[in-house]
């Protein structure tokens, strides 16, 4: 029997499709966070912390700003961003479109924890290129992208009444 309309997850149908999607990508977080801690390990560093620091590297942004882009709470990115600047890491600068939203900048503090990343973040970069081949790379890339920005267009889902 066909499962065209995808109701047996473990069938192959869409929910299966869509099951199999999840728990990958919950799996590849838990990947990505493990391999990032030993990352920002010697550079005194959380995964957390080179996650906020990374996204206002070329801009200062707001912590709402920050948690939109990264897709995690403000209340999270709030604490983060408190603990940065507290090791000198990060600073709130004014912002000149929000008088009480202020803006998170790195240090050069913040800069340079983040710069003794960048060789080991290198070499990693190249492992994985030389085992999904360049062009496998970027199709995984493109691949997570698109997945990301087809979920962030679906409108949110309907209450569904329990059975």
């Amino acid at each position: 029997m066909s499962d065209e309309g995808g109701t047996d997850p473990g069938a192959g149908g869409r929910q299966g499709l869509l099951s199999r999607t999840a728990l990958g990508v919950f799996r590849l977080n838990g990947q990505f966070l493990s391999v990032s801690e030993e990352l920002a390990r010697p550079a005194g560093l959380t995964a957390a912390w080179w996650q906020v620091l990374g996204a206002v590297l070329r801009e200062p942004l707001s912590v709402a700003d920050i948690a939109r882009s990264m897709g995690i709470t403000r209340q999270s990115v709030q604490r983060i961003a408190d603990l940065l600047a507290a090791k000198g890491l990060a600073e709130y600068v004014p912002n000149p479109a929000h008088r009480r939203a202020k803006l998170l900048s790195p240090t050069e503090a913040g800069r340079a924890a983040v710069a003794r990343i960048g060789p080991g973040h290198a070499a990693l970069a190249t492992r994985l290129a030389e085992a999904l081949g360049e062009d496998g790379f970027a199709e995984t890339v493109r691949v997570l992208e698109r997945l990301s920005a087809v979920l962030d267009t679906l409108p949110p889902l309907p209450d569904t009444p329990a059975p």
